[in-house]
């Protein structure tokens, strides 16, 4: 298969209404797997600005958001695949389309939580102490399940 072509045919776009169920699905796989953490569909809702997404043959294979914490601090956020278009570098794209839209809103830095390091450190992130990132530990992962034992890597990337 012809990644690059078929790269260059998939158009990123910013998420509508009709696109939460296939975000809701494609994350669900992910969490189910335990390499995301769960999403409801009305978070989904609510954050719907945030999200870009992939389609093909009208469906979401692919979805990304950019949450901001603060004038300064974007999260790269619910960034996901479809297994069938993994290897495809529709994930690299997403987060640079997310680095673009931060850059764009004058963000310094943008952070992730992940299992796959590999692939942020492939884009120049940097794996950091969570503790740097105060914003996220007590805006978001505070109210975590996983809160008291989070197992997964916080990486950071300086924009600009």
């Amino acid at each position: 298969m012809n990644t690059s072509a078929i790269n260059s045919d998939y158009k990123i776009i910013p998420a509508s209404l009709e696109d939460v169920p296939g975000i809701s699905e494609l994350l669900k796989f992910y969490s189910d797997q335990e390499v995301l953490l769960p999403r409801p569909e009305s978070d989904i809702y609510r954050s719907l600005k945030d999200f870009y997404v992939i389609h093909h043959d009208q469906k979401v294979i692919a979805c990304v958001a950019l949450l901001i914490y603060t004038k300064e601090l974007g999260e790269v956020r619910s960034l996901a695949v479809s297994p069938a278009h993994m290897n495809s570098r529709l994930g690299y794209r997403l987060v640079q389309q997310v680095e673009k839209e931060a850059s764009h809103l004058g963000l310094k830095k943008l952070m992730a939580l992940t299992y796959v390091e590999r692939f942020f450190k492939k884009m120049d992130f940097e794996v950091v102490e969570m503790s740097v990132l105060p914003e996220k530990v007590w805006g978001a992962c505070i109210n975590c399940h996983k809160f008291r034992n989070c197992d997964e890597i916080a990486v950071l990337k300086y924009i600009n």
